[in-house]
């Protein structure tokens, strides 16, 4: 018992910088992606002793992370809403541009449904391929393909109204 709280504590250490990171990428907020990560984390110890695959355990934390992520973009209360507040990001040059950047990026998926948010994420900012962002989905690699191209067309499309609206007006 002892050692299976060993290698679980060190997975979760190995592990949570990573999972919190993609879990902030999929639903764009700090405080939602820690209640993600530590769900996800919470469900993995609970099933620490059935999986028998360690070399697994990676995708099945991005199982049940985008899981998580998609099941709560379907609850009525947590939808977001659209406001006419505008963005706080400005454009600067400087050490600041990657900041300014990852910022706009962020708040263009945050445009992104749900489903096509966790592909996008999974394909560039993870780095998985079709198959593998097919089984982490558990859909077939047609509809990884699908959700890409649609998605990237809703990034573009939120992407080009963000930097609309960072240009200097004239």
């Amino acid at each position: 018992m002892a050692d299976r709280d060993e290698e679980f504590d060190a997975y979760f250490r190995a592990r949570r910088d990573a999972v919190r990171r993609t879990a902030f990428l999929l639903c764009g907020d700090w405080h939602r992606a820690d209640d993600h990560a530590q769900a996800a984390f919470v469900a993995l110890h609970r099933h620490w002793r059935r999986i028998r695959d360690r070399s697994s355990l990676d995708a099945w934390m991005r199982r049940t992370l985008v899981r998580s992520v998609v099941d709560e973009s379907r609850r009525p209360w947590r939808r977001e809403r659209v406001t006419d507040a505008p963005s706080p990001a400005v454009l600067v040059e400087g050490p600041a541009d990657g900041v300014v950047t990852r910022h706009v990026l962020v708040d263009a998926l945050r445009a992104v449904p749900p489903r096509r948010r966790a592909v996008l994420v999974l394909r560039f900012l993870d780095g998985l391929d079709v198959a593998a962002t097919a089984e982490v989905l558990g859909c077939s690699q047609g509809t990884v393909k699908s959700q890409t191209a649609d998605g990237l067309v809703a990034l573009r499309a939120a992407l080009g109204e963000a930097v609309d609206d960072l240009r200097p007006a004239r």
